[in-house]
């Protein structure tokens, strides 16, 4: 089932995640429709805090991104569930990159972030995993866990280039930017 993905503005994205306890009920079908909104959105990621949910657990899918001549193949076969994830050993070594988000449409930024990272998590059968990540691979896994501390992409630019789209950001609170997914519009105060 196709979840909406909740927009900018909304509280669920600025709250620090739960773990998730084994045995979390539905978690099987609540992962297997987190794979298909980010598809249905066109998303090589999606956190449980983006359908609503503030707990620790995303999905994602690099692969798009190790086609082409251009492409990573770190990506290749990149498709994770990751649960209650820890990142640690970052790189001192980094980059920036733009990135967009399907909480935000319609706003690409460019984001500074380490270029390697580790990361122990639980997959979808509970087994314990640990990776070492580099280039677009890390990029993706430290964007949808930066949801899960309650960090969007805004809140790694300037004040700034902040208060420049304070607009845009406004706007899409109130729905009215277009997206090609379904959204969840925060609940305004009267």
């Amino acid at each position: 089932m196709i979840l909406p993905i909740v927009a900018y503005g909304d509280p669920v994205l600025k709250a620090e995640a739960e773990d998730i306890e084994k045995g979390h009920a539905g978690l099987d079908v609540l992962v297997q429709n987190m794979w298909e909104t980010m598809y249905e959105a066109d998303g090589v990621g999606l956190a449980a805090p983006q359908v609503g949910l503030s707990i620790r657990l995303f999905v994602c899918d690099g692969s798009p991104f190790a086609e082409g001549e251009k492409g990573d193949p770190g990506c290749q076969d990149f498709k994770r569930v990751m649960i209650n994830p820890v990142l640690f050993d970052e790189s001192e070594d980094t980059g920036e990159m733009e990135e967009g988000c399907l909480s935000i449409p319609g706003i690409r930024e460019g984001v500074e972030r380490p270029n390697s990272i580790s990361v122990e998590y639980y997959n979808e059968k509970w087994e314990l995993v640990e990776e070492r990540l580099t280039g677009l691979a890390a990029r993706i896994v430290q964007h949808e866990n930066d949801h899960l501390d309650g960090v969007l992409i805004t809140d790694h630019l300037t004040p700034m280039k902040r208060r420049l789209l304070h607009g845009k950001l406004r706007d899409i609170g109130l729905g009215k930017v277009p997206s090609d997914y379904r959204m969840k519009l925060p609940k305004r105060k009267r």
